[in-house]
């Protein structure tokens, strides 16, 4: 325990002379996963963290836009409000990516790349958004990410069973899932994989950590907290290979690295 413990006190000392070196740059960690994939519980666990900032997906900004409930909307009429909704989400996202933080981690909830590649994506496969809808979003994605420097270090890719986030989801009841079917999870569930770990769909802005998040949400935090120390070895790792994080992007063609929990819970 003491080893360890020193091993994750190191790791951050690393971190924090990267943030010092690279003009106050935070090393940013994408949280991505299928909806109740557990993101906001792996959040929290680096709460306590004083040298971690952590950005959590603006769904109340999303239920709120000057009095309308755009999250409510695109779920009830999808066809009407889905270029609507997304075009808001890709305006919430970039502030985030774009957003300073005064710590040497950032970690967020979801991301541009996630919004274009994975829930924009199904909108345009199932037919949800007109064609021409789909080309404005696109254009204004490759915009945004060939012309504004988005940061992106790490990806951790919470992985789940879709039958599983399924049960999640009707249990913790927000009101605006209530009518999400089980076989729009299969599909985003498809899309994370397609681009996360057999990259059939599209390019990884960084490398790519898969946690099995399929673990009871009462008993996760502590497969998290065994997990810590390897995020933030790789999190050393890609500081160490990448010492000029202003160098022209280039694909991740590197296969995912899997932390497997030590036990399931049947």
């Amino acid at each position: 325990m003491f080893k360890t413990g020193r091993k994750i006190l190191l790791q951050y000392k690393v971190l924090r002379l990267h943030h010092k070196m690279n003009t106050n740059k935070p090393f940013t960690v994408l949280v991505e996963g299928n909806i109740g994939s557990g993101k906001t519980t792996f959040l929290e666990h680096f709460r306590q963290i004083e040298d971690i900032t952590l950005l959590t997906e603006p769904v109340e900004e999303w239920r709120n836009l000057q009095g309308w409930n755009l999250l409510d909307l695109m779920y009830k009429d999808p066809a009407k409000w889905g270029m609507t909704f997304q075009s808001y989400v890709a305006l919430t996202m970039l502030d985030m990516h774009r957003r300073s933080t005064p710590t040497p981690i950032k970690l967020m909830e979801r991301s541009l790349y996630s919004a274009r590649y994975c829930f924009v994506e199904h909108m345009h496969r199932s037919g949800i958004l007109h064609p021409a809808q789909f080309a404005v979003l696109d254009e204004w994605f490759k915009f945004i990410h060939n012309q504004i420097q988005l940061d992106v270090d790490l990806i951790v890719y919470l992985k789940t069973t879709p039958s599983v986030v399924y049960e999640r989801i009707k249990k913790r009841a927000r009101s605006e899932e209530q009518c999400v079917p089980l076989s729009y999870i299969e599909e985003l569930h498809k899309l994370h994989e397609d681009w996360l770990v057999t990259r059939q769909h599209a390019e990884c802005p960084a490398p790519v950590l898969v946690l099995d998040a399929d673990l009871d949400l009462s008993q996760i935090t502590e497969e998290y907290k065994k997990s810590e120390h390897q995020i933030l070895r790789k999190a050393v790792d890609v500081v160490m290979r990448s010492p000029n994080k202003l160098s022209p992007k280039k694909p991740i063609t590197t296969s995912p690295i899997s932390i497997i929990p030590q036990r399931r819970i049947l």
